[in-house]
Parts: structure tokens; sequence; C-alpha cells
């Protein structure tokens, strides 16, 4: 126990951090924007009124924004009831406040948790996982999901996938400007001016590279420490070891998943490839299934 207790303490401090990092990266990008485009002395104010408000609204706001990416709806109670008790079951067991139950209309078997904390935190399900999955196998999948709301994995996980998301859009426009920019005219002049461009230019290109590494610093261990702390919660890993035994044989590929939401499903929805693989945060299914099965 005092391994999980660690590791939620390590993803609210990795949290904390995570949220720093953007709000520098997200204010010096703005700042090099605002200069580029002649904003004057409001440039560094500029910069700093807009990194507050989107750190903030992407920390207030980011399950809602990763629920909307997702396709994903609020379920009603009387629509899929076995779904929701077994939220309710669980996360009285897990000792959490229940999650918000939300449905992915989707025939691939997925599913992921998303919040700030347990008491902002809701489970999606795909329609898909709910029409093939037992009673026992879906409570397994919802006892993966309920461990990182419980060790707080969902937080650093939905910040990271907000955040170094827009760092990597604000990078990407920076580099169109100076792609598709007038050579030779506008803008400030001098030395001083030139190493500034230059700085905003690698910043440009670093950003998305660094929202990359972010999102792969989503670490594989996470996954083993739900999948057990999942088993312990239900007190039956082989629910959870038959459910990723199905969801490794399906081969169906979800419709709306990117590069940034992957690593929240309980396993890569990005479908085989060489790729995929090399960098997924994910670890191997069948390590999963195997360990579950040792338990």
């Amino acid at each position: 126990m005092a391994n999980i207790y660690s590791e939620i303490s390590s993803n609210q401090w990795k949290s904390r951090v995570l949220f720093v990092l953007f709000f520098l990266i997200v204010g010096s990008l703005v700042f090099f924007v605002s200069y580029l485009f002649d904003f004057g002395e409001f440039a560094a104010v500029f910069a700093l009124v807009l990194a507050v408000v989107m750190s903030f609204g992407s920390y207030y706001y980011s399950d809602s924004i990763v629920l909307k990416i997702s396709g994903a709806r609020p379920v009603r109670k009387e629509e899929f009831p076995h779904l929701y008790n077994a939220i309710e079951g669980i996360a009285i067991a897990a000792g959490i406040p229940t999650p918000r139950a939300y449905v992915i209309e989707d025939e691939a078997l997925n599913a992921f948790a998303t919040g700030r904390d347990p008491q902002h935190s809701a489970i999606a399900v795909t329609t898909g996982l709910l029409k093939r999955m037992n009673r026992v196998e879906l409570e397994g999948v919802v006892g993966h999901e309920m461990s990182h709301i419980k060790n707080y994995d969902i937080r650093f996980a939905t910040l990271a996938v907000v955040m170094v998301g827009m760092a990597a859009i604000l990078g990407d426009l920076m580099l169109r400007y100076f792609w598709f920019a007038p050579r030779g005219g506008g803008g400030r002049k001098g030395g001083g001016a030139a190493i500034l461009v230059v700085a905003g230019l690698l910043l440009a290109i670093i950003a998305p590279i660094a929202a990359q590494l972010v999102r792969l610093a989503i670490s594989r261990k996470r996954e083993y420490l739900a999948d057990a702390s999942g088993a312990l919660i239900t007190r039956y890993p082989e629910g959870l070891a038959s459910a990723l035994d199905k969801i490794s044989k399906d081969n169906t590929r979800m419709r709306n998943v990117t590069d940034a939401t992957a690593p929240l499903y309980i396993a890569n929805p990005l479908k085989k490839s060489m790729v995929s693989n090399l960098f997924s945060t994910h670890p191997p299914i069948e390590d999963r299934i195997r360990l579950l099965r040792a338990m």
C-alpha cells in the first residue's frame, strides 16, 4: 500500500510541475507571437494574461474538453443500468465519490477515465465494450479506471492531453507564421530582435516535440499499477484479465481518437503498427494479462 500512496503523491507533484511548465511554454509562445505582430509594450502583458487564462481553463475544464474530443455523452441510469451499478458499487469499494458515467458510440472495445481529482471525475466506455463484456469483465474494466482516479493518474494524464496539445497548436501557428510571413518586410529590426525571432522559431519547433515527450512520460507502469489496484478493489483479477484478452483480439478501429487522447484509454486505441508499438505509453497487453492471472 505504501507504494500506491507514493504513486499518488508522485502524480500530484508531477501535475503541479506540468501545470507550471505549460504556463511558461504558453506564456513564451504567446509573447513571441505578440512580438512578431508588433504588439509593442503590450506583448508581455498579453502573454501573461492569456497564459493564466489558458492554464487555469485547462485545469478546471480539462475533463470536459477530453470528453468532448472523444465524442462521449452522459449516460442515463435507465439506459445502461449495468454500467451505472458497476461504477457506483466499485466507487464505494474504492472509497471515492462516484464518477460520472459516459458512453462513446463506437464498436471498438475500450474505456478511459478523466478529471482533475476524484471529486471531478468521469469514466467513459464504448458501446462496443458494453455489448461484449459480461458483468465481471465490465467490473474489471471499471475497477481499472477507478484505480486511475483513486491514484490521481487521471489528473496528470488529462492535463497532459489538454495542456501539451495547446502548446503544440501554438507552436504550429508560429511555424506557419515563419513559413508564410513576407521576407524582409515589417516586424522589428536589429540584432536583439533577430535573436528573439530565432529563439521564437526554436521554441515553436521544440514545443510539439516536448508535447510528445510529456505524452510518452505518462508511464507504462501506471497501467500495471492500475491493473493491480483494480484487481484489489474488485477482488477478482480474472475479470480484468478476461476483458483485456477480449480487447486484445478486437481489431475495430476507434473513430474519435488522437495521439494526445490515446494514453488515456485502458488499451492503446491506435491499432498495431511498428511506430505505435515502439512509442506506446501502454505496456504489452499480453504481459498485463499474464501478471493478472499470476496474482
